[in-house]
């Protein structure tokens, strides 16, 4: 077992008062592994996640546990020291955030970005660290890499940056890769493309994936076991196949039943 959460709670507090976002969430997640969390927006789905890597606002409250297996024993995510978050998060658990633009700095070279992640955690010198970074990019097929990695973001497309985020993450050779709504604001084909990408890569590093999103294909496509949430509760939980061919859950049917079908029946024409 990689990661072991139990009873995670989180709330904030307010000038009307408590809100509880996510209450009571329990899963696990193995080496290797992918499971999808999915439901509407305002579940509770990324603040579970944010709360896992220590990165909630000031004014929230986590409970319960979250321990992350290492070779020297269990870590407890849930209350850690910044130092601790700090050596986990990039070097053991590394996230993909919804809209790269956001998540890079913009006055920043690629370069820099990258070549920071790696002598942080990796221990690199800086020769060593900017040609690391370079073969990332040549691993997420980014054309001429060698000359792009000069580039600030605002020089790549929304695509590019995705995949520049991808490189970002997976450099350090996470244990796990948290990807939150990662293909929100591509288009359809680009779409395909950093999916594809992603599931080849972890399967070459054997990375664990915990994939939040509100889209049932990409959960679909991409995870063996899913947990679907509604008001920061989980509602129903199970591999892909069976929760898919027979939900148990009003709610889980309902979110089925709002993905468009093409081999279902036409409507009527108007008028």
């Amino acid at each position: 077992m990689l990661l072991d959460v139990q009873n995670l709670k989180v709330s904030f507090d307010t000038p009307d008062g408590v809100v509880e976002a996510v209450r009571g969430l329990d899963f696990t997640l193995a080496e290797g592994e992918s499971l999808g969390i999915v439901g509407e927006s305002g579940s509770g789905k990324s603040q579970s996640v944010l709360a896992l890597m220590g990165l909630l606002a000031a004014n929230a409250r986590v409970t319960g546990s979250a321990r992350l297996h290492a070779d020297s024993g269990p870590i407890e995510l849930i209350g850690a020291r910044s130092r601790t978050l700090n050596r986990v998060r990039g070097a053991r658990i590394a996230m993909i955030f919804q809209d790269p633009m956001t998540a890079l700095n913009p006055h920043l070279r690629i370069a820099t970005q990258m070549t920071e992640v790696l002598t942080r955690h990796r221990g690199l010198g800086r020769r060593a660290a900017h040609a690391a970074a370079v073969a990332m990019l040549d691993a997420v097929r980014i054309p001429d890499a060698a000359r792009r990695i000069r580039y600030f973001p605002h020089q790549f497309s929304g695509g590019m940056r995705q995949r520049v985020m991808i490189a970002m993450s997976l450099a350090c050779e996470p244990d796990i890769l948290i990807a939150d709504e990662p293909t929100t604001a591509l288009d359809v084909t680009v779409q395909a493309d950093i999916l594809d990408l992603m599931a080849e890569l972890r399967t070459r590093t054997r990375t664990a994936l915990l994939l939040i999103t509100h889209d049932l294909g990409v959960v679909a496509g991409q995870c063996e076991r899913m947990l679907v949430m509604r008001r920061g509760e989980i509602v129903e939980r199970g591999a892909i196949g069976p929760v898919f061919a027979g939900p148990s859950h009003d709610y889980t049917r309902a979110l089925l039943a709002a993905v468009p079908r093409l081999d279902g029946p036409r409507p009527a024409p108007r008028g």
